[in-house]
C-alpha cells in the first residue's frame, strides 16, 4: 500500500514532489469528461518517468495479436485505447533554460483534483540554474459542459529574480502507446500546421482511419492584464504550436491560458474536422477560461446532487466514495449508445477495449440509481447492436442458428482477447449481459424494452447456452465442461457453479421474457418470433428441460455450494496464512502454482449468491462466506465489494467495512501496487454499491423497493440518493434512524425494514431503527 495523499471530503491532495509517486499521481489525478480524457501529465517538460495519456472516447486501434502459440477462433487483434496527440502541452523557459522538475529543486509542490468542482492544479516553486526562483501555479479542466473543449490556466512568477519567461503551448502527434505489441506507432499526422496565436493538427487511426482534429488558442497575461508579445511560429512534421516570451521584473506574473477544441470523426465529418476543432478552440477563448469553469462547475454541481454519498464521522471513507464516484461521472454520461465504460476509462491504457462484462455486472447498478433511465437503456442498446457480431462470435467457436457469445473484450462488438482462457471459456459474461436487462426493467418498469431490443438478446443468449450445455449420462444432469470463472485463478475447469447458476437463470428468464411480450404486443411477438427464426414449441422444451435438471456442485459435509467439480481437492490453505511479501500472489507466483491453489482470485460463489439472494436464506449466505472469504486474496479489483454486500446481509459489520474501504480506496492506497497503469474505473462502481446495497441494503424484488439500513460504527450518518420507477429520493441513515426524503412530483411506496412505507411528494418519513 502507498499512502501518500492527504485525507479531505472533496479533494485528493498530493504534498511535496517524489518522482517515485509520479505515474501513480498521473493516474489517480487524472480528468474526463465523456468525450475525453487526460492522465494527471505535466503541461511543462518533464524527463523522468512518465506515461503519457490524452484520450479520446470510442477511438481504438487493432493491434495485432501477440501469441506464442496460435489457435483456431483466436482474435486477430486485440483493440487498444489509443494515446492520442499530446494537446496540453506548455514547455516553460526561464532566461532560455527550460523548467523540468526532473532537473530542478522542486519546493512547496501541491499537487490537487477538486472532485466537487472537476479541475486539477499544481502550485509549487521550482530553482532553476542555480538561484532562480520561480512560483507555478497551473488549473486545468475537460469541460463536461462543452465536451469538446480544453482549457488550462498556467501563471509563472518570478519570485527573486529579473529576466524571461518563455511558454511554448503546442500540439504534439508523435505519440506512442507504451503497450503496444510489437513497438508500432498507431497514427499518422495529416496536417499540421500553425499560425500566430493559433495551430491545428490532424491524426489519423492506422487501419482504423479514425480522424481526431486538435486546434490550439491562447491568450498571454502579464500581472492579469492581457498582453501581445510577439508570436514565433513553430511547425514541424508531427508538431505545431508557438513560442513566446516576455521580460518580467521581481514579484511579476506571466500567464498562459491554452484553449484546445478536440473533435472526432465519430461526431464530425472528417472534412469539417478542422473548421470544427478551430471553431471549439476559438469559442473557447472568445468566452474566456472564467466563463467556461463556471458552465463547467454548474454541470459538476447538477451530477453531484443525484449522485453523491455523504458520510459523516469518516473522513477516509468519505473521500474514497467521492473519488469513486468522480471517476464514474467523468468516463461515462450516457450520451451516445456507441460508447462504454471502459476499466481504466480515461486513465490508462492497459487491458484494451473499451468493454468488459464489469459494465453490466457493477455499473449499471450505479448508473440506474444515480442517472435518467436513458443512460441506463444507452448501455443496453449498445449490446443490442452488437448482437450480429455476439453472433458472429459464437459461429467462429462452432455455434450455429443465432446462438450469441458476446465478447469478454470488445470495441465493436468483436472478441478482441486474446488469451484462450478468457476468449473461449469466461462465458459467464453472456449471463451479466443478460442479467443487466432484467436489473434495469425492475428498476424502471420499462417493459417495452424487451420489445424493442431485449428479447432479441435474450434469446440469442439461451441459445448459446442451450447448446454449450450438455448431458452426462453418469450423472444423469445437464452440465459444463472447460470454462473459466470470473475466478480467473482457475481455468479450463467443469461446473463452475456460478457460470452454471447464471446459464439456467437466463434460460428461465428469456422463457418469461418471451411470454411477457406475447402478452403485452402480441404483433411484435409475431414480428419477432419471425426476425429470431425462433418457433418456441421446437426450442423452449430443452431450456426448460435444463433448467430442471442442471448439475450444481455442492459439499453435503459443509453444506456449502462448491466453487465448482473437484475444489475440494485442492490444498485448502487460507489467504492469511500467506507470507506477505509474496501478496499479491500474481506478481510473485508461477501462474502453475497458482493454478494448483486454492486460492481465489474472486469467489464467483459468492458472485452468484449477491446477484440471485433472494433464492438463498441467510444461513446459506453466511456458510457460504464463511467458507469462500478466508480463502480469497481479492486480487480482482471487483471482489471486495460483493463480500461488503453479503457481510452486511448476514450481519458481519466490522468485515463489510474492511471490505469497503480496501474496496473504496482500492486506488488512492495502491492496494495491488498496480495504479501506475490507470485506475479500476468499473469496480468503483462496486464501491458504491458497498454503499447503497450493502450498508443501505438497497434491493428490487418484483418491481418494489426495499430498504434495510446499517451503520458501521466508525459513521456518524450517511446518506445516498436513489431513483427508483421515475421516482427521486434521499436515504439519510444514523445509529436511530432512517429517513427517507421525496425530492419527486408523486407519492410514492418502498418497504424500510420489510415495512411498507409510503411517501408524499417532495415530503420526508422517519422510520425508527
Amino acid at each position: 500500500m502507498k499512502e501518500y495523499l492527504k485525507y479531505d471530503e472533496w479533494e485528493i491532495i498530493e504534498e511535496g514532489f517524489d518522482p517515485n509517486n509520479h505515474e501513480a499521481s498521473e493516474s489517480i489525478f487524472s480528468i474526463g469528461n465523456g468525450k475525453m480524457g487526460q492522465r494527471a501529465n505535466f503541461e511543462e517538460k518533464y524527463s523522468g518517468k512518465t506515461l503519457q495519456g490524452s484520450y479520446v472516447a470510442g477511438v481504438y486501434y487493432p493491434d495485432k495479436t501477440r501469441v506464442g502459440w496460435w489457435k483456431n477462433g483466436y482474435p486477430e487483434y486485440f483493440a487498444k485505447v489509443l494515446n492520442s496527440p499530446n494537446y496540453i502541452g506548455i514547455n516553460v523557459t526561464i532566461d532560455g533554460t527550460d523548467l523540468d522538475l526532473n532537473k530542478c529543486t522542486v519546493e512547496n509542490f501541491v499537487r490537487t483534483l477538486n472532485m466537487q468542482e472537476g479541475f486539477l492544479a499544481r502550485e509549487f516553486d521550482a530553482i532553476i540554474d542555480g538561484n532562480k526562483k520561480i512560483h507555478v501555479s497551473a488549473k486545468r479542466f475537460l469541460s463536461i459542459s462543452e465536451t469538446e473543449i480544453a482549457a488550462i490556466r498556467y501563471e509563472v512568477k518570478a519570485s527573486n529574480f529579473s529576466g524571461k519567461i518563455g511558454f511554448s503551448p503546442y500540439i504534439d502527434g508523435d505519440i506512442k502507446n507504451e503497450d503496444s505489441n510489437y513497438d508500432e506507432k498507431f497514427w499518422n499526422v495529416l496536417n499540421a500546421e500553425s499560425t500566430e496565436g493559433e495551430a491545428y493538427l490532424e491524426s489519423q487511426t492506422k487501419k482504423t482511419d479514425f480522424r481526431c482534429g486538435f486546434a490550439m488558442n491562447y491568450k498571454v497575461l502579464k500581472n492579469d492584464s492581457e498582453i501581445s508579445p510577439k508570436q514565433e511560429v513553430i511547425q514541424l512534421t508531427k508538431w505545431v504550436g508557438n513560442h513566446i516570451e516576455d521580460t518580467v521584473a521581481e514579484g511579476e506574473s506571466l500567464t498562459i491560458e491554452k484553449y484546445v477544441g478536440v473533435v472526432s470523426s465519430l461526431n464530425s465529418d472528417p472534412k469539417d474536422l478542422k473548421a470544427n476543432a478551430l471553431k471549439q478552440a476559438q469559442a473557447a477563448a472568445s468566452k474566456g477560461f472564467n466563463a467556461l469553469f463556471a458552465e463547467h462547475k454548474a454541470t459538476w454541481a447538477e451530477k453531484w446532487v443525484h449522485s453523491d454519498i455523504v458520510i459523516k464521522g469518516d473522513v477516509s471513507a468519505q473521500q474514497a466514495i467521492r473519488f469513486n464516484i468522480f471517476h464514474l461521472n467523468q468516463t461515462y454520461t450516457g450520451e451516445d449508445d456507441r460508447l462504454n465504460v471502459g476499466p481504466k476509462g480515461f486513465t490508462g491504457e492497459k487491458y484494451g477495449g473499451t468493454t468488459y462484462w464489469d459494465t453490466e455486472a457493477y455499473c449499471i447498478p450505479f448508473f440506474l440509481m444515480t442517472s435518467p433511465s436513458e443512460v441506463t437503456r444507452q448501455l443496453l442498446v449498445y449490446r443490442y447492436k452488437h448482437l450480429p457480431r455476439a453472433i458472429e462470435n459464437a459461429a467462429k467457436l462452432g455455434f450455429t442458428d443465432g446462438a450469441a457469445l458476446y465478447p469478454m473484450v470488445t470495441a465493436n462488438g468483436e472478441e478482441c482477447h486474446n488469451e484462450w482462457e478468457i476468449t473461449f471459456e469466461e462465458i459467464h459474461r453472456n449471463g451479466a449481459i443478460a442479467y443487466a436487462i432484467h436489473n434495469y426493467i425492475r428498476h424502471t418498469g420499462d417493459y417495452a424494452y424487451l420489445a424493442d431490443y431485449g428479447l432479441e438478446v435474450l434469446v440469442g443468449i439461451t441459445r448459446f447456452w442451450s447448446q454449450r450445455i450438455t448431458y452426462s449420462e453418469a450423472r444423469k444432469k445437464f452440465v459444463m465442461l472447460g470454462v473459466t470463472g470470473p475466478n480467473e485463478y482457475e481455468n479450463n475447469i467443469n461446473n463452475n457453479w456460478y457460470t452454471n447458476k447464471m446459464a439456467v437463470w437466463c434460460l428461465k428468464y428469456t422463457m418469461e421474457a418471451l411470454d411477457i411480450v406475447k402478452n403485452s404486443n402480441a404483433a411484435r411477438y409475431d414480428e419477432l418470433l419471425k426476425v429470431m427464426n425462433l418457433d418456441p414449441a421446437a426450442e423452449t422444451p430443452r431450456w426448460k428441460e435444463i433448467s430442471e435438471n442442471m448439475h450444481f456442485p455442492y459439499n453435503e459435509d459443509l453444506q456449502v455450494f462448491m466453487q465448482q467439480d473437484g475444489f475440494m481437492d485442492k490444498e485448502q490453505l487460507m489467504a492469511d496464512d500467506l507470507n506477505p511479501a509474496e501478496r499479491p500472489i500474481n506478481q510473485h507466483w508461477s501462474w502453475d502454482r497458482i493454478l494448483r491453489s486454492n486460492f481465489i482470485k474472486q469467489a464467483d460463489t459468492l458472485q452468484g449468491m449477491y446477484v440471485l439472494e433472494e433464492e438463498f436464506s441467510n444461513e446459506e449466505l453466511e456458510r457460504n462466506f464463511d467458507f469462500y472469504e478466508p480463502r480469497t486474496v481479492h486480487e480482482s479489483s471487483l471482489s471486495p465489494c460483493v463480500h461488503s454486500i453479503i457481510a452486511t446481509k448476514i450481519g458481519k459489520i466490522e468485515k463489510a467495512y474492511e471490505m469497503y474501504l480496501r474496496t473504496a480506496r482500492l486506488d488512492l492506497d495502491d492496494y495491488n501496487a498496480e495504479v501506475h497503469e490507470g485506475l479500476h474505473i468499473t469496480s468503483m462502481a462496486g464501491t458504491w454499491m458497498s454503499i447503497v446495497e450493502g450498508f443501505g441494503g438497497k434491493r428490487a424484488y418484483d418491481e418494489k423497493l426495499y430498504l434495510s439500513p446499517m451503520i458501521p460504527e466508525q459513521w456518524d450518518e450517511y446518506a445516498f440518493r436513489l431513483r427508483f420507477k421515475g421516482n427521486d429520493m434521499e436515504v439519510r441513515v444514523s445509529a436511530t434512524e432512517v429517513e427517507v426524503i421525496s425530492h419527486s412530483s408523486n407519492n410514492f411506496d418502498l418497504f424500510v425494514y420489510d415495512k411498507a412505507v409510503s411517501v408524499e411528494a417532495n415530503k420526508s418519513v422517519t422510520i425508527k431503527r
